[in-house]
């Protein structure tokens, strides 16, 4: 492999600096660095950061081709300076089985655009009643560590138990979508003054919060590991940060629309704002903000969900919940956190790459940018703008809700072990 050598990047959004990767690896960082050998990649004003790291991204394979494949979501995370992503388990067979987890992994390591952690289901089927295979999809060839049932919520406490128990043993995690069926069933958007007025079946909070409530009461009384997938309630911070206090091992994610995106926007009844969990109100929007700011929630993850066309292109009460957000995390982020004072860069590499890379025990990702480390890195020009235009998505679905908006900054390079996988905003 030949040298590249990064000029004047801003690394965490420091001094600008010089930055040597001699094949897989960060060889030197400085300035003034020579090396006539190398291809040299002038980056003045960007922000270099550690590849980003996706806890949460649906591809859709096997099973919903139609809408993602392990290909086309791993050439759009790498359009986002992503570098690895966990695969969620909800496809078709489920990923239950130490066959299906390695199947993903194998098309992972194919596609070459970035890695694949698989994540095993929960219960076989994703069907709530008995514990899928754990022990053997964590000793397989993908090396599962992170265990979810999403799109499904494990309501069922006595397995959800024996789930954090079983886990433990090999230091897994158990990544809970705390969503309490019975307070959900025929919910269509967030509950309260919007849903009222449009007269459509209300989503509250609390359906989120118990589950969450109960779920840190059972990692601290298994002295386990578990994650809150997709949070998006202000009572879900106060949950969380109760059980942070208590020195639990309890961590959550949220979403990019839900740093953003309100459920005033359902008034519109674009069926292209309908997500699991619901689109909230501006108060849990900056609560959301705040709780990633200080802490409380660890990390930013996509929850990337494509669909195919006819699948939102449809009446609401008839629509598949979900957004595609692989390529838009960074932007977002850097309007809401970044260009509002919350986080700096630093915040950012800390919250996209070296948090979900710690909590999913990812090895290799969420390095510092320094020598000898692997050269996972993203390369982005936060003075730009522009307008969201999907038709130019690496994803296979379109399903985005900032179509037409104007977003900061665009990734330019991303770099897979050393090798660029996007080069001038490009795939490579």
């Amino acid at each position: 492999m030949s040298k590249i050598l990064i000029r004047g990047a801003r690394i965490l959004g420091g001094e600008p600096q010089d930055v040597l990767i001699d094949g897989e690896t960060v060889a030197q960082v400085g300035t003034g660095i020579d090396a006539p050998d190398a291809t040299v990649v002038e980056a003045a004003g960007q922000v270099l950061l550690p590849g980003l790291v996706d806890l949460h991204t649906h591809l859709r394979e096997p099973g919903r081709e139609d809408s993602e494949t392990v290909l086309t979501g791993t050439k759009a995370a790498a359009a986002g300076g992503f570098t690895a992503v966990h695969a969620m388990a909800n496809t078709f067979p489920v990923a239950d089985t130490a066959g299906v987890v390695e199947q993903v992994w194998r098309l992972g390591k194919e596609s070459g655009y970035c890695d694949v952690q698989p994540v095993g289901a929960v219960t076989v089927g994703l069907e709530g009643k008995q514990l899928a295979e754990l022990g053997a999809m964590h000793d397989s060839a993908a090396g599962v560590k992170v265990f979810s049932d999403d799109g499904k919520c494990v309501d069922d406490a006595v397995i959800m138990r024996r789930a954090l128990e079983y886990v433990k043993a090999f230091d897994g995690v158990v990544a809970q979508h705390a969503q309490e069926p019975r307070l959900t069933e025929g919910a269509q958007m967030n509950e309260g003054v919007v849903s009222a007025e449009l007269g459509l079946g209300g989503w509250p909070a609390v359906a989120e919060e118990s589950i969450i409530a109960r779920d840190v009461l059972l990692a601290a009384h298994v002295g386990s590991r578990v994650h809150i997938c997709h949070l998006s309630t202000a009572g879900s911070v106060e949950i969380v940060r109760w059980a942070k206090s208590k020195g639990w091992n309890v961590t959550a994610e949220v979403t990019p629309h839900h740093l953003l995106l309100t459920d005033e926007l359902v008034r519109s009844y674009n069926p292209v704002y309908k997500v699991n969990p619901p689109l909230r109100t501006e108060a849990d929007v900056m609560a959301l903000r705040e709780a990633l700011a200080d802490g409380t929630i660890d990390c930013v993850a996509t929850d990337h969900a494509p669909h195919p066309h006819e699948d939102k292109d449809c009446e609401w009460a008839a629509a598949a919940m979900g957004m595609v957000g692989l390529e838009t995390a960074l932007s977002v982020v850097q309007q809401t956190m970044v260009e509002t004072g919350l986080i700096d860069w630093a915040g950012v590499a800390d919250r996209m790459s070296f948090r979900p890379a710690a909590i999913g025990r990812l090895e290799g990702h969420g390095r510092p940018v320094s020598a000898g480390e692997p050269a996972n890195l993203t390369l982005v020009d936060p003075a730009y703008r522009g307008a969201v235009d999907p038709a130019g998505f690496a994803s296979r679905s379109r399903n985005t809700p900032y179509e037409g908006r104007e977003l900061p900054g665009r990734v330019t390079h991303t770099f897979l072990r050393g090798r660029a996988t996007v080069v001038d905003g490009k795939l490579a």
